[in-house]
């Protein structure tokens, strides 16, 4: 293939990907945005595999058979609430790869035209893998945290934020010495960046609390987006530096989008927050408190009475499996004349857009799903909030309890409603680790067990 039938379909692919992401933006229009997406990525590889630089087609061929089969079985077979993880895992293959692809760049005998052209291409090496290795480390304590085999308590080490200053400054200064010593001592420098980069990115992500984790892992997509850029740098591809560019910018939009959902700062969440543990707040001594716990059957009694209702989906649904059951209930309401809605925070679940992608999957229609600024004004005027295994995200203590440790984050304001019905397995705390007020409210009434159980049963009641 010719360089210009190379450019030209890069060109293409990158229109391509634009297109994706401006598709995934809405619900309506996200499935051709996947597929823009994919046709752009099968182009890319298409024009790279038929271009000039590339000569081993044998084992290019058993390499792409075997990436593409695992990525088809896993695809295959990974459940909605496991998305979270197989995205942190996939951002750790981009900084992994980056890494590699930068020390092999290294070791390559390359020929430049001045020494300046050198040291350019040399700080576009030390950059890709000092970022690709944050994110590949990171990714795997995300991936870690959100699966549970990795507590979402931070680890709090001494002086922690000195530490990591003094990691970037140690790589900061081992770069000006990879760019001026010989081959040799360079190798011996940039490694040893690279050992610091993956400390660096371990810690980093050790050190947030859990219920920062959906930030963390848009920012970690950032992250590996700029990765990929350094690649593109590296190897003079246009196509990475775009693609990377444009992935690495659309995520570090959307973590501060996800930051402003929840009054935080980006900078607040990468030197640790929520989840420090159990949280004490200001109303933490005002003795006893109960709870009030409901049937299935008066749940099903309060709905058919009900003119308005609004349905909150969070983890807990994901979990049990129970959207289908909540649209069966959801429409066997709307038959009733009942109007049904559900409100959606920019981040339930453990991942941005997870809750979407559920209900999506269950056929919920796209005009009842509504964003937690669009329906929190509508709550008061609400008969019926059925809550369903969210926490953190319906916590009052974020408007009403300046002592917790969640104060000025935006909820939906569920409690607002004439009666709010939360279904959970047991009172644990949420993510972040802080108690919620919400259970013990006058207006709250609590149905425990499995969420497509509970839902299961309040179908039947409703149909009998």
């Amino acid at each position: 293939m010719s360089e210009g039938v190379l450019t030209a379909a890069y060109i293409g692919a990158s229109v391509l990907f634009i297109l994706s992401l401006s598709g995934l933006s809405n619900q309506e229009t996200a499935q051709r945005g996947n597929w823009f997406g994919i046709i752009g990525m099968a182009v890319a590889i298409l024009a790279t595999v038929l271009s000039e630089s590339v000569t081993g087609y044998g084992v290019l061929a058993v390499v792409i058979v075997v990436g593409g089969s695992i990525g088809f079985v896993l695809a295959k077979r990974v459940e909605m609430t496991e998305m979270p993880e197989l995205v942190a895992v996939l951002h750790s293959f981009v900084g992994l790869a980056a890494v590699l692809v930068g020390i092999s760049s290294f070791l390559g005998a390359e020929t430049f035209n001045s020494v300046a052209e050198q040291v350019i291409h040399e700080v576009e090496i030390f950059l890709g893998v000092f970022i690709g290795g944050v994110t590949f480390t990171g990714s795997i304590i995300a991936f870690g945290k959100l699966r549970g085999s990795i507590a979402s308590k931070p680890l709090m080490l001494p002086a922690r934020h000195w530490l990591n200053l003094g990691i970037v400054i140690a790589s900061v200064v081992l770069g000006v010495m990879f760019s001026n010593a010989e081959h040799d001592s360079a190798l011996t420098y940039l490694i040893t960046m690279t050992v610091l980069s993956f400390l660096l990115g371990m810690h980093l992500v050790m050190g947030i609390g859990g219920a920062d984790m959906p930030v963390v892992v848009s920012m970690l997509n950032s992250y590996s987006g700029w990765a990929a850029a350094a690649t593109g740098f590296m190897l003079s591809n246009d196509l990475l530096i775009v693609v990377g560019a444009l992935v690495g910018s659309s995520g570090a939009i959307l973590s501060y989008i996800m930051c402003r959902a929840m009054n935080r700062s980006f900078v607040s969440v990468i030197l640790g927050g929520f989840g420090q543990g159990t949280s004490v707040s200001s109303t933490a001594d005002d003795g006893p408190k109960e709870t009030v716990s409901t049937t299935a059957d008066e749940v099903a009694g309060m709905l058919a009475d009900a003119s308005e209702v609004v349905i909150v989906p969070g983890y807990g649904m994901a979990v049990a499996q129970a959207q289908n059951t909540v649209y069966d209930i959801t429409r066997l309401l709307k038959d009733k004349g009942i109007n049904v809605r559900f409100g959606i925070h920019p981040v339930a679940g453990r991942l941005p857009g997870h809750m979407n992608v559920l209900l999506a999957e269950a056929k919920v229609p796209y005009d009842i799903v509504l964003e937690m600024d669009e329906i929190n004004e509508d709550l008061p005027e609400t008969d019926v909030v059925l809550v369903i295994g969210a926490n953190d995200i319906v916590n009052p203590g974020a408007s009403e309890d300046p002592g917790s440790p969640i104060y000025g984050m935006p909820v939906l304001e569920v409690w607002k409603g004439k009666t709010a019905v939360v279904l959970k397995r047991s009172m644990a705390t949420g993510y972040a680790g802080v108690d919620n007020p919400l259970f013990y409210k006058e207006n709250t009434r609590m149905l425990f067990g499995d969420a497509r159980d509970t839902m299961g049963d309040v179908l039947s009641a409703l149909k009998k």
